[in-house]
């Protein structure tokens, strides 16, 4: 036991990771897969998903809708996220999703995003200006277990204790990597590169 963990820090190991699906780009308002992977530690325990809109406004209540509708909601205690945004930007306000499930949210990258060409593609989308304060408010990415974290609800200890409990091979912690898998498979008939 580290220790951080002795002094009370919670370890967080049931949780579900959200990745979305391939879409075409070039389809403006298409409707895009969201899978949520429900995992003890690294085990699979169940399997979520619903539709987004590509750029759109609706990844925040999806990802609540999805968990609090399951019968997982009791047993999930966070919420990890491959990256702020779904299906393009649909950008997640990790705050009110936290604040909704009450339970925190991770967002996990593999390297820290390229924050002027982000900023630069949202100028150009409806309402580009609100997302880039959802992404500005989520606060900077902050290196961990090597990938790339934002949060909320839950501190740098505890995030990196989560990422420690959930992550079977390579950095990226396994709820994550199953959605990555699940949703490629379900959109072309087969999974495959990296989450």
């Amino acid at each position: 036991m580290s220790t951080e963990q002795s002094r009370g820090a919670r370890v967080i190991t049931n949780v579900v990771g959200f990745d979305d699906g391939p879409f075409e780009r070039s389809r403006r308002g298409a409707r895009v897969l969201l899978v949520g992977a429900v995992c003890a530690r690294t085990r699979l325990d169940g399997v979520l998903s619903g539709r987004i809109t590509k750029d759109g406004r609706n990844a925040t209540a999806a990802v609540a809708a999805l968990v609090r509708g399951s019968q997982f909601d009791g047993h999930v205690r966070a919420v990890v996220l491959n990256g702020i945004a779904f299906g393009g930007f649909n950008v997640v306000d990790i705050h009110a999703l936290a604040a909704a499930l009450a339970r925190p949210v991770l967002v996990v990258a593999r390297r820290a995003p390229r924050l002027a060409l982000i900023r630069d593609a949202l100028v150009r989308l409806p309402g580009g200006a609100r997302k880039w304060r959802l992404i500005e408010q989520a606060g900077p990415m902050e290196p961990v277990r090597g990938v790339f974290v934002q949060r909320a609800g839950l501190s740098l200890v505890e995030a990196r204790d989560l990422l420690a409990a959930t992550t079977l091979h390579g950095n990226l912690p396994e709820p994550l990597r199953l959605a990555h898998l699940i949703a490629g498979g379900i959109v072309t008939g087969k999974s495959r590169g990296r989450a």
